[in-house]
């Protein structure tokens, strides 16, 4: 078996605080969030709102991004992971290592019509580790290697006494067990999603809380890396220089253009994130495995933002495949939203993305017929964006 690149890149961070390597990730997981839209929909289909990708289209996505090669973790759901890991070994000879989304608390139950995610998160696990390392509810130690020994463990934090000790609760619970089974996680935390009582400053308060829940825990106890919305630079210094020993991570959000996935990762890298989590820019991008070959470049410092959006346009244009927006556009930067349940601001407006609310405005059914390629294309993007983003 290849050594997996997680492993080198990890223990070269964490030897150097100067190292360039970047981790990234394909996160895959969006069925135990969003249900029968989590595969997305396919941009091509003409105003047809209930025609999403099947689970093995998506599951046939994830199999070229993994033989690809490009990124270091695929993330995806228990039941993915039993039909890739564990039946097909998809990465008995990768060096990509598989992970699973560990827990799936309230905040991500996304399904349509629901309102789960205007109310304060709560924690709960559906997958478990045995199942997720050896495919049966109780693993013989030999068997533990077969499957995912890494998982998103996430939590949301609403200034609120009994629902975050709750969250503490849990998590604890999960770290006991997972160093007892040679499992390891690393540590998602969203911005507060319906906070109890105000918070001020978002970005201080999610630091806070976080160097304050790892000061208490050691050793194999604690998460490999955190990945957390990115809040700019000052949130980004203040964490990533606080522990040489804490490697940050990145959550990708909800998709922009291509120039704000690209100069998200370019910006936080600068400042001090090693990982980057793209889910949803990956999967509603024209094309994935052009998509992570630029994610790619950027993170190993070989592009930078504009000329890396540039050379994607170049390369769907050889492919004869037709960019959801034109160049001039898609090199704009917008507002968007980094939690799974996102809104989408006005450029400029300073309220925390997580919040902004969701237009529930029904817009008048387009005339597909009077409408070019691309403008069908932009059409199906903006209303996937809005069943998903």
């Amino acid at each position: 078996m290849p050594q997996k690149t997680l492993d080198i890149k990890l223990a070269n961070i964490l030897a150097d605080p100067s190292c360039r390597d970047f981790i990234l990730a394909d996160a895959k997981d969006a069925d135990m969030a969003f249900g029968l839209a989590g595969p997305g929909k396919n941009p091509q289909m003409q105003g047809d709102a209930s025609r999403f990708r099947t689970l093995s289209e998506y599951r046939q996505l994830i199999r070229e991004n993994v033989q690809q090669g490009l990124v270091d973790i695929m993330l995806m759901s228990a039941s993915t992971n039993e039909v890739l890991t564990l039946n097909e070994n998809l990465f008995a000879h990768s060096h990509v290592t598989p992970a699973i989304r560990a827990n799936d608390t309230t905040d991500v139950w996304l399904a349509s019509g629901s309102s789960y995610a205007q109310q304060p998160a709560r924690p709960f696990r559906s997958a478990t580790i045995d199942h997720a390392m050896c495919g049966k509810v109780h693993c013989d130690p030999s068997e533990r290697h077969r499957g995912a020994d890494l998982g998103l463990y996430s939590v949301t934090f609403n200034n609120d006494l009994e629902l975050d000790h709750q969250t503490l609760n849990a998590y604890n619970a999960f770290r006991i067990e997972a160093e007892t089974k040679g499992f390891r996680h690393f540590l998602e935390v969203f911005d507060p999603n319906a906070p109890v009582h105000p918070v001020a400053d978002i970005p201080r308060y999610l630091n806070d809380m976080i160097v304050r829940l790892l000061a208490g825990v050691v050793g194999k106890g604690r998460p490999i890396f955190l990945k957390i919305p990115y809040h700019g630079p000052a949130a980004m210094e203040a964490l990533a220089g606080y522990d040489r020993n804490l490697v940050v991570g990145i959550l990708g959000g909800s998709t922009g253009t291509t120039f704000d996935a690209f100069n998200q990762l370019y910006e936080a890298k600068k400042y001090g994130a090693r990982v980057a989590l793209y889910g949803r820019m990956i999967n509603h991008s024209e094309h994935q495995l052009t998509f992570i070959k630029h994610l790619r470049a950027l993170a190993d410092d070989q592009l930078q933002p504009i000329e890396a959006v540039k050379s994607y346009h170049g390369e769907l244009s050889k492919l004869g495949i037709t960019p959801y927006r034109e160049l001039e556009v898609d090199l704009q930067p917008t507002s968007r939203g980094s939690s799974y349940k996102s809104g989408s601001g006005k450029p400029g407006d300073k309220t925390p993305r997580s919040y902004q609310s969701h237009s529930t405005t029904k817009s008048k059914a387009p005339d597909f017929k009077n409408m070019t390629q691309a403008e069908k294309n932009q059409w199906n993007l903006d209303r996937w964006n809005r069943v998903l983003g």
